[in-house]
């Protein structure tokens, strides 16, 4: 078994700026999706997560060093300087670069600023000295400036690469005798062409690669991560400071000799990079329907008393979103431009910072109002929802229900849909931590799907990427307390990985046979279609339940991301020859009625012995042996769950793996299965 490293890390703890972090996101987004997943991490994470697995490219952002290393040294930098000798990729812009040099001398002989000492990382094996240009003052632009750089272009072989261009720089040093080091497995990329404040040794080097064990690293003085376009906070011409709108323009000039620089580099690391840019999505309207109108009708009363009037339109507001409502019985498809009223001007200010006419920008989600949708006469027209037929899923969700034993199904049957939506758990997890009353409002089976998914997360640090052709939604359960005691809330999320593996093989005739498979606790894997072996699994879907207890039962929502027809970042069902490609809305439908009657009968039964053998027959981990390190190390092997909490089982082997006799429950909180290491890490 083998894992593909699909996330980008970047670090956003002690030391890291909000602008900087931000920026690292945006651009490397818009190169590398939907191959990688882009994601923060923080400073305690890398210390206490299982993260290097999985991690194709770890980042640090601007900002101080110093606290970098308050957070880090010791066991966070060998955790990390073992990443990357182990074949793992690390690149450090500005703060990010001097911290991974084997010194810092920052601004000598300043009694205020002065910074000097050697670091941990020393993937630059000599000293980082700066400021390179002077008047940097930190948290300010009084240091700015759009220094020219000179590429290496022998370093450089793949990409468009300039022969020279201006970066934003604010602060960064100079690699010193960089040229030096040749022998030891650094290259420079990049060279100051202006007279530095500091002395540079040989060479004036601005960008190094530095060959690390297996790995490698890239550290650069200026930020080619940063788009000046979208970049109101530190690239605003209004900011006060001499020649400020100069510095701007010059970037401006410059953007896209800075974009190849940027391309050139992380090709140079072997990532996967876009040939085009992948535009930011916007927000698309949300659609509200039921197969009868009258089910709608009635939701929609729930909420009445949470919808205010603005200047004659319906609103719901809470603490993070905007919601605008329209009824489809009061508008026509034949001109629905005309049909859209107009935004109130007390909600302009967050809306323009998405709607005017320059689409390459930094968005904050939250800010923007979103559009939705009430279908009070029948589900939406094709027309109205391109990327997903609201009919054949509600078609198939009829036909599905009718085949079920379940007396009541109501799962799917109130679907929430939009095109491009920040996150369908994050629409419902703000009502259950934010606002528990809306919740409370919204029924049993209540799901949300969308096409495709900008701002997704998954268990722990990890995020699902989610491009147009996963399967992405989240549904509400409203789960008694009184039933906890023989169905305990913490069964939800294997009765959530259930229902998905037994509803691809249950899709239709053949189906069966398609070769998915559960890891504990609840990720969806499947055989590698590159392996004729057929012993190779990769990751396709996960799962994430939010609950919170209410009164009399607990509020959970139920998040699950699967790859169906889109290969990447990993495989996704259909490259996996199939009798027929999947259709999300006949799978989606699939799904729910198969969550409806496991969930159904869950409820009466608890997690007994049927669903025991159920999840058995599809889990990856039958007397895998095991190494437990929360346990010093012993080996051990998996003999199953508990059906009162749902822990993994483990029986303790002694020489030549032979049981003592010894067996230990593992949480699935508490601890990390690295599947493809045959360890199980402790969280602490």
């Amino acid at each position: 078994m083998s894992t593909k490293r699909m996330n980008i890390l970047v670090y956003s703890g002690n030391g890291s700026t909000i602008e900087s972090v931000r920026h690292c996101l945006y651009s490397l987004r818009r190169l590398l999706s939907p191959s990688y997943a882009v994601i923060t991490v923080s400073g305690d994470a890398i210390i206490k997560e299982p993260w290097t697995a999985s991690c194709a490219l770890l980042v640090f952002p601007g900002g101080a060093d110093l606290g970098y290393c308050r957070t880090l040294n010791g066991e966070g930098n060998r955790r990390i300087s073992q990443y990357v000798e182990r074949g793992g990729l690390y690149v450090g812009f500005c703060a990010g670069g001097y911290y991974a040099s084997r010194r810092c001398e920052f601004e000598v002989g300043n009694q205020k600023m002065e910074v000097v000492g050697n670091r941990e990382l020393a993937f630059f094996p000599g000293t980082c000295r700066g400021c390179a240009f002077p008047g940097f003052v930190y948290h300010s632009e009084a240091g700015t400036r759009a220094t020219q750089l000179r590429i290496t272009k022998e370093s450089l072989a793949k990409g468009s690469i300039p022969d020279l261009f201006r970066s934003y720089y604010n602060g960064g040093g100079v690699f010193v005798d960089a040229p030096k080091f040749k022998d030891r497995g650094v290259e420079v990329l990049a060279s100051f062409t202006d007279k530095l404040a500091v002395d540079p040794g040989e060479g004036s080097a601005s960008a190094v690669y530095c060959k690390v064990g297996e790995g490698a690293a890239i550290l650069t003085s200026t930020h080619p991560e940063y788009v000046v376009l979208f970049a109101p906070v530190n690239l605003d011409q209004n900011i006060e400071e001499p020649g400020f709108a100069k510095i701007v323009e010059a970037l401006k000039e410059d953007d896209q000799q800075r974009r190849d620089f940027f391309k050139a580099c992380l090709l140079k690391l072997g990532l996967q990079v876009n040939q085009d840019q992948i535009a930011v999505p916007s927000l698309s309207r949300l659609h509200l329907s039921s197969p009868d109108a009258s089910d709608t009708l009635h939701m929609l009363e729930a909420l009445e008393d949470l919808i205010s009037m603005q200047d004659g339109q319906e609103y719901i507001n809470d603490e993070n979103d905007v919601f605008h409502l329209q009824r489809s019985s009061k508008w026509s498809l034949t001109s629905i431009a005309d049909a859209l009223p107009s935004i109130p001007n007390s909600l302009l200010d967050n809306q323009e910072a998405h709607e005017n006419d320059d689409q390459d920008k930094i968005i904050d989600y939250n800010k923007i109002v979103k559009r939705l949708l009430i279908h009070d006469q029948q589900p939406p027209e094709s027309k109205e929802t391109p990327y997903f037929n609201h009919h054949a899923y509600y078609a198939n969700l009829k036909h599905y229900e009718s085949q079920s034993h379940n007396t009541d199904p109501t799962f799917g049957r109130s679907l929430l849909y939009g095109e491009v939506v920040t996150s369908t758990n994050t629409m419902l997890e703000k009502y259950l931590f934010v606002n528990t009353h809306i919740l409370r409002r919204l029924p049993t089976g209540f799901t949300a799907t969308a096409t495709v998914q900008v701002a997704g997360r998954g268990r722990g640090t990890n995020v699902w990427v989610s491009p147009a052709g996963s399967l992405m939604y989240s549904t509400v359960i409203r789960h008694p307390m009184s039933l906890t005691t023989q169905a305990p809330v913490v069964f939800l999320q294997y009765l959530a990985a259930l229902a998905v593996v037994e509803g691809i093989k249950t899709y239709d005739h053949g189906y069966q046979r398609v070769p998915v498979r559960l890891k504990w606790p609840n990720d969806i894997f499947a055989a590698d279609p590159a392996d004729i072996t057929g012993k190779t699994f990769v990751k396709i879907g996960g799962i994430l339940v939010n609950s919170h207890y209410s009164t009399s039962e607990y509020l959970s929502v139920v998040g699950v991301g699967l790859n169906a027809t889109n290969a990447a970042p990993t495989t996704s069902l259909n490259a996996l020859n199939p009798p027929a490609p999947f259709a999300l809305e006949k799978l989606l439908a699939r799904i729910l009625t198969c969550f409806s009657t496991l969930y159904h009968r869950f409820s009466q039964a608890g997690f007994d012995q049927y669903f025991e053998d159920l999840y058995y027959k599809h889990w990856l981990h039958t007397d895998q042996v095991v190494t437990l390190e929360a346990e010093g190390g012993i080996r051990a092997r998996i003999r199953g769950i508990t059906s009162d909490w749902g822990l993994l089982k483990a029986e303790e082997l002694g020489w030549e793996d032979r049981a003592t006799g010894r067996f230990l429950t593992l949480q699935s909180d508490s601890n990390s299965f690295d599947f493809f290491k045959g360890l199980i890490k402790r969280k602490v």
